[in-house]
């Protein structure tokens, strides 16, 4: 059974959701790709791996294991008159997690060259002070002046603006907007963008290849309907509302929808 939604299913950006969805898009991608890439190009799956240091209260969470405190034997000491009891503690040892975020290469010449880079923002990419922000917008930046073109996918309401287009250079922003932005290598400050609301399917974009050969298109919303029915499709409870509520225009059309579509009552 496809979304209830014309394009980017709201329900899927819940934390719960998203980490599945960011998954098959990295897988479903390529796929994609290297069904119309001319001959010499292929795209990969590639990751970049950082550890999340335990005191951060972030997304994803960190795993923290707990165990009593065994004291060693020692002798056995008089207390001091007077002295307090203590209370034996529990001994909570945090271990930092290894985090992987997963993005799409496309290359030629076996892939020797690097060509064009797609990534599919996470929550960690749009969240202030975080290291998975810092190293994405550390990438970003030496993609932005090299040679190769990068295509960001931004299907996440919540959060920073991240994606490379300047957000002054944007149509004011709207709480239901998402974004892809794609900057071609060696081109300064020149972006191509498309912008698409909850009510609108996911674009058709391009990505670009080396030289003059041409462009290949990449259909998204195809790849998301496929990432729904087989994930999200029974599980979805369309009774409640969101986990990041929508404006009050769209969420009342998101109701009608549901309602029309029976389910929701």
């Amino acid at each position: 059974m496809p979304s209830p939604f014309p394009g980017m299913d709201p329900y899927l950006e819940d934390p719960a959701y998203w980490g599945g969805v960011h998954h098959a898009l990295v897988y479903l991608i390529p796929e994609a790709l290297n069904t119309s890439l001319p001959s010499g190009y292929k795209a990969y799956i590639n990751e970049r791996l950082y550890l999340v240091e335990p005191e951060r209260n972030i997304y994803p969470d960190v795993f923290v294991t707990a165990a009593p405190v065994v004291q060693p034997r020692r002798k056995r000491r008089k207390k001091a008159a007077g002295a307090v009891a203590i209370d034996p503690p529990r001994l909570v040892v945090a271990r930092p997690e290894l985090v992987r975020e997963r993005f799409v290469e496309v290359r030629r010449n076996g892939g020797i060259n690097l060509v064009t880079t797609l990534e599919i923002l996470s929550p960690v990419n749009k969240r202030k002070g975080h290291p998975g922000r810092q190293l994405y917008r550390s990438k970003q930046r030496e993609l932005l002046l090299s040679q190769t073109s990068l295509v960001e996918i931004d299907l996440l309401r919540r959060g920073l603006h991240t994606v490379a287009v300047p957000r002054g250079a944007l149509h004011p922003p709207t709480p239901t907007r998402y974004l892809v932005c794609l900057h071609r290598g060696g081109d300064g400050k020149r972006y191509e963008v498309w912008e698409f609301t909850l009510r609108q399917r996911l674009p058709r974009i391009a990505v670009p290849l080396a030289g003059d050969d041409p462009d290949v298109g990449l259909d998204l919303q195809p790849l998301l309907n496929r990432c729904y029915d087989v994930n999200y499709a029974d599980i979805i409870d369309y009774q409640k509302d969101p986990v990041y509520p929508l404006k009050e225009d769209d969420a009342a059309w998101a109701d009608a929808l549901l309602r029309e579509r029976g389910l929701r009552r």
